[in-house]
């Protein structure tokens, strides 16, 4: 496949050269990533072609990219579809209502981080959680005049945690199937960086909500004066929330879930607006609900979802997988972490070596799932060589992959939230300290031993099903 070995040396400066454009196209120059994205594209077909792959490899190398992103392309065109029929339905209305009744501006940013990794563990997807109740909670701490970059922080590091907890997350079972190991005891793993993460988590945003005592209460009340009168707030509103959590039980895939959500929560916006006819129905479906109360602020905040406003999203996603295909096409990817991964004996430097092998997949190709698969491939057999199990590298593709999507301006996690809650990664990237601190106690434990599975020196974990020992 390859025109000619490749090696580090090449690699590495491609690699570096895409990188380059990314960073000074998003952060140095504050562009959309799509275009910093599709110039990278362009140099890396450009090399592909001077190395002397024809256009049919090229075009493959883009097809394998995308073939791998097609569910989560459609999951994200149903949220759009759901977050404008939840508003219409007074679903994320009604949440709201409950939240400025029930909620103390004092405890706010640590309740939503429980409340959010509590709805994340139930359903394992941080994007339903942040598209959901994520958004309530958003228009909540928006109005309670806290800073948006700070409450999106907050959602987005508990629906993390409860999607890197939860048995039904789809990253949660893929890295323990990467690595071959039984999914409750790759999730027994990961608790060892987990828990101290969320526990300083919940310490922190304890500390920034302390302070925040002044919530203006006039400003509250109009806007629960707003959302009472132009919307259907009622307990039966809650009704599509309560239809996540049952799908969950009964462990129905994403798509049929969603599309189930939708039709219902269709449903009971033609029982709330008897004048409601299909074309305007199909037109917030489409386009958004646009809120039209007497509040500018409640209609700045409910004013969205569509299936037109993923497409942005959908457009990067396209781009990036683009982008990701051709780099492991070419082999790219694998020229710079194999000769890494094949020289590393300390669990200290095991550790180091695949976390930052995560984080730059998801640098490099801005996909979830790409995080966990390629490092796990290269590292698998590397871990059980200098006697780690497999689930140590489970805990780490979780550490360094799942949790540090959201915080990538081009990548699919990181998108989703621009386009979701209108906050822009690098403002509520250093909010997110959940996933901040995963990487960290990760690393510590590789150079202190804690919580660290190792082979016994009899045993071979190729197969995941040898004992580990502390």
């Amino acid at each position: 496949m390859i025109k000619g070995k490749l090696n580090l040396g090449e690699s590495a400066i491609v690699l570096i050269i895409i990188l380059a454009i990314m960073g000074f196209g998003v952060i140095g120059f504050g562009l959309s990533p799509q275009v910093p994205v599709l110039l990278a594209i362009t140099v890396a077909i450009f090399w592909a072609k001077l190395r002397g792959f024809t256009w049919d490899a090229i075009n493959a190398g883009i097809k394998d990219g995308i073939d791998k992103g097609i569910i989560p392309i459609v999951i994200f065109i149903l949220i759009g579809a759901m977050i404008s029929t939840w508003i219409a339905a007074g679903t994320i209305p009604t949440l709201m209502v409950i939240g400025f009744k029930a909620i103390s501006a004092q405890w706010f940013l640590p309740t939503v981080f429980l409340v959010c990794s509590l709805v994340g563990a139930a359903v394992g997807s941080c994007f339903t959680v942040v598209s959901t109740v994520g958004i309530a909670f958003f228009g909540i701490g928006v109005t309670m005049n806290f800073n948006p970059a700070l409450v999106a922080g907050a959602i987005i590091a508990g629906g993390t945690f409860g999607d890197k907890c939860s048995p039904l997350s789809e990253t949660n079972n893929l890295a323990a199937a990467v690595v071959d190991t039984d999914l409750f005891d790759h999730m027994k793993t990961i608790l060892w960086s987990t828990l101290p993460a969320a526990t300083i988590a919940t310490i922190a945003f304890g500390a920034l909500g302390m302070g925040h005592n002044h919530a203006d209460m006039a400003k509250i009340n109009t806007t629960v004066a707003a959302l009472t009168n132009d919307f259907h707030i009622s307990i039966i509103a809650l009704i599509p929330i309560a239809l996540v959590f049952i799908c969950a039980a009964f462990k129905m895939a994403a798509i049929p879930t969603m599309l189930l959500n939708i039709f219902v929560s269709a449903g009971m916006m033609f029982m709330n607006t008897p004048n409601l006819n299909m074309t305007k129905a199909a037109t917030i479906i489409t386009n958004g609900f646009v809120a039209k109360t007497s509040n500018s602020e409640v209609n700045l905040l409910l004013s969205r979802g569509g299936i037109v406003s993923m497409i942005p999203t959908v457009a990067l996603i396209v781009l990036t997988l683009s982008l990701g295909g051709l780099l492991v096409h070419f082999g790219l990817i694998k020229a710079v972490m194999t000769p890494i991964a094949t020289k590393l004996t300390s669990p200290a430097k095991l550790i180091t070596a695949a976390l930052c092998a995560c984080i730059g997949v998801n640098i490099f190709v801005g996909e979830q799932f790409l995080s966990i698969i390629l490092p796990g491939r290269a590292f698998k057999q590397t871990f059980n060589n200098g006697g780690l199990a497999s689930r140590a590298l489970g805990r780490v593709l979780e550490d360094g992959g799942n949790v540090l999507n959201y915080l990538v301006p081009w990548g699919v996690g990181g998108v989703f939230i621009d386009n979701t809650l209108g906050v822009p990664t690098l403002q509520y990237l250093p909010f997110v300290f959940f996933s901040l601190l995963c990487p960290v106690f990760s690393l510590l434990s590789g150079f202190t031993g804690i919580g660290l599975k190792r082979l016994a020196p009899e045993d071979d974990d190729t197969d995941g099903t040898a004992p580990a020992q502390n």
